[in-house]
């Protein structure tokens, strides 16, 4: 009977308590209806945690005279009457307790532990200050899908994003590759207070885009760095370029000639041809595959040769021009005649020109006919500087026989030779000087 009476009386000893609690609070809130809400000393923060995760709530008092601190909950409830728990939710734990603060945690939060937390201050009249619990709910994984798998290039696509079961609502952004694009969200609400939320993206593709990454990002409280991603598959029509094997440089009459027609697509081209534009492919020439061979060229196939590639989405080719040049000619050495002309001197710039040019000869130019052209200017420089030599002989040797007289005879020593001296010699000389009037001149 004494237990029974111990445990009769302990309980209504904590029945007492409650009720004192309670009928104070009542008349706190009475009071507080009465007179006007001022929180100049009672200081609270507002608070979001994620589903699952720890709040903690803190009322704190500056200068404080001794008043008691409670804390309610979103219902009026009484958590805490200062360092007591009234209420039987395990959940709440006193985490400090002193003149200037109730810290109080909340862990494991749930939705329905959101709302206005109050915390009390006894004073005259009482003091009142509002936490606000927010609870986010991260979404889930957001669900990226396409019109279509594989796309042609210039044809437009569409992607869609969808984030659900969040709060609050996410957002989405969308990128390409390393570029920002914008789409177009809808926000739905569901019936637990839940929102589901739906992004489009629709752009043109180009070759380009075939292997670039769209990533869906999902922006969201309680996620960071929360995405999805597509990889796109574009089509498109081949790519076709033309590559010269041999020769290299320009091409003459005589060489061969390669070329390989290099074409990429989407899917793979399955056929390359190779035309002749306006004309036939000539007879000898070889194509295999992707090459096209001609050997012993001339200018006759000169012209347009064009690479064709096609595969499912379309047609494309490439062009390469032919233009065959006159095959090299070896120019032979002429022949040197040594001429000995007195008094005439060649100036060094002559001479240096009349020799033979070996270098223009090697010399790979575009057009044959101009090494032509210049072994004939330098024949021609030879000839006038030898005609010029002979014209200058013919002036110096006429000026020399102009200033010297020819050799002449008389009969004036005619009969000298048969005379024993020199005066017989004059007497017996014809004609003599008696008939000096008879006398006659000859000249060479």
């Amino acid at each position: 009977m004494k237990q029974v009476s111990n445990m009769a009386n302990t309980s209504n000893g904590s029945l007492a308590t409650l009720l004192i609690l309670f009928t104070v609070s009542a008349a706190i809130h009475t009071g507080a209806a009465q007179f006007p809400v001022q929180s100049q000393n009672l200081i609270s923060d507002n608070i979001s945690v994620v589903e699952g995760e720890t709040a903690t709530i803190s009322c704190r008092v500056k200068n404080n005279d001794d008043s008691v601190i409670q804390l309610l909950n979103p219902n009026r409830q009484t958590i805490y009457f200062k360092d007591v728990r009234p209420l039987k939710d395990a959940r709440f734990q006193l985490v400090n307790f002193s003149d200037n603060e109730l810290r109080v945690s909340l862990s494991n939060v749930s939705l329905s532990d959101e709302g206005r937390y109050v915390c009390q201050l006894y004073t005259d009249p009482p003091q009142e200050a509002y936490a606000d619990i927010s609870v986010l709910i991260p979404p889930g994984n957001p669900i990226i899908e396409s019109r279509e798998d594989i796309v042609r290039e210039g044809n437009e696509t569409e992607i869609t994003c969808t984030s659900m079961g969040s709060k609050p609502a996410a957002t989405i952004k969308w990128m390409k590759g390393d570029k920002e694009l914008q789409g177009k969200s809808k926000v739905e609400a569901t019936y637990d207070r839940m929102f589901t939320v739906t992004s489009w993206l629709r752009f043109t593709v180009t070759k380009e885009d075939d292997g670039v990454p769209v990533v869906c990002i999902v922006d969201h409280p309680a996620v960071k760095d929360f995405q999805a991603q597509k990889y796109l598959e574009v089509q498109y029509k081949p790519e076709v370029t033309i590559k010269v094997e041999f020769p290299q440089g320009l091409i003459r009459e005589g060489e061969n000639l390669e070329l390989t027609c290099q074409a990429k697509g989407k899917p793979q081209p399955h056929q390359v041809n190779w035309v002749r534009v306006d004309d036939d492919v000539p007879s000898h020439a070889v194509i295999t595959g992707s090459d096209l061979f001609i050997e012993n060229l001339n200018k006759s196939y000169n012209g347009t040769y064009r690479c064709v590639a096609s595969n499912s989405v379309g047609e494309t080719y490439a062009d390469y021009i032919l233009y065959v040049r006159d095959a090299l000619t070896t120019t032979p050495k002429p022949t040197t005649t040594t001429t000995t002309i007195s008094a005439t001197t060649f100036p060094p710039d002559i001479i240096q020109d009349a020799a033979p040019s070996t270098e223009a000869a090697a010399h790979d130019s575009q057009a044959g006919p101009e090494a032509q052209r210049l072994d004939h200017a330098v024949i021609g420089g030879v000839v006038a500087v030898v005609v010029f030599a002979m014209l200058c002989l013919l002036i110096v040797l006429g000026r020399y026989f102009a200033r010297h007289k020819g050799t002449y005879f008389t009969h004036e020593a005619k009969g000298a030779d048969d005379a024993a001296d020199a005066d017989t010699a004059i007497i017996n000389a014809e004609g003599g000087h008696n008939n000096s009037d008879e006398k006659k001149e000859y000249y060479i």
